[in-house]
């Protein structure tokens, strides 16, 4: 094809894989990635611009400045901010690389299972708040939910590129896996009776969330070993979903750093 008839389309399907922003191309290249090109919007080069180039031209990696009209067409975000890198598909794990993570660390299992999160935001938040609270890995279901893209990338921050993520045919199937490694599996619903901070959340845990409309599955939530909830005082009866996963969260790292 000529490069002179793609589409705006054309554009995103030939580069639906990449990241952009230049914090999250920042730490793309710190992480020793594979990183197939980078594209710059041409212009003056400040700040953290430069030190994407010096680190790209280091390791290697072909640079092409393109002018801005070109770069808008590209991008998959509203503010790639000049960078965009290209990259192979997010490389997902399995749920035993999670499982051989937490051995290899002498730690018990942390995990988070996402049950139909559907907007790549929330994901991206949900991925870097788990990176900063040391949880081992990620699990999300192939269909009806979001999956590792430009958007995700660089909300979490960059922390994608260190945290596992397992993509699933099933979560029930994924749950009875752990429940088998000795697991304890953590629901989050509003129609319970405990709140978060009074459920032992120590040992090994699998925090579930659902999706921001409706919640876990009916399934999912019989398969959880107990439910909890967060309390709303005010006027709005929800959070947002990745608020949420960090209050549960980071009440279980709260429990397990004082056992």
């Amino acid at each position: 094809m000529n490069k002179s008839n793609y589409t705006k389309r054309d554009e995103k399907e030939l580069y639906e894989d990449q990241v952009e922003g230049r914090n999250a191309v920042l730490e793309l290249l710190e992480s020793g990635k594979d990183i197939n090109k980078i594209f710059i919007e041409k212009g003056d080069k400040q700040g953290s611009i430069n030190k994407i180039i010096r680190i790209a031209k280091e390791r290697k990696i072909v640079i092409t400045e393109i002018d801005k009209s070109k770069f808008n067409v590209m991008a998959q975000t509203a503010n790639p901010q000049g960078v965009i890198a290209v990259v192979p598909p997010f490389d997902y794990c399995d749920i035993y690389d999670i499982i051989s993570l937490a051995k290899e660390k002498k730690e018990d299992l942390f995990v988070l299972i996402l049950d139909g999160i559907e907007d790549p935001h929330n994901l991206g938040s949900i991925i870097r708040t788990a990176e900063t609270a040391g949880v081992h890995g990620i699990i999300i279901p192939k269909r009806r939910a979001a999956s590792v893209n430009s958007t995700v990338v660089k909300v979490s921050a960059g922390a994608v590129e260190y945290m596992k993520i397992a993509r699933v045919n099933n979560i029930n199937d994924a749950i009875n896996t752990l429940k088998k490694e000795g697991v304890w599996i953590c629901g989050t619903d509003i129609d319970t009776n405990k709140y978060y901070y009074n459920q032992d959340l120590t040992g090994p845990l699998a925090i579930v969330i659902g999706s921001e409309g409706y919640g876990m599955s009916r399934l999912v939530k019989e398969n959880c070993d107990f439910l909890v909830k967060i309390p709303m005082k005010g006027k709005i009866t929800s959070l947002n979903a990745s608020v949420s996963t960090g209050i549960v969260v980071y009440e279980a790292v709260k429990q397990k750093n004082i056992k």
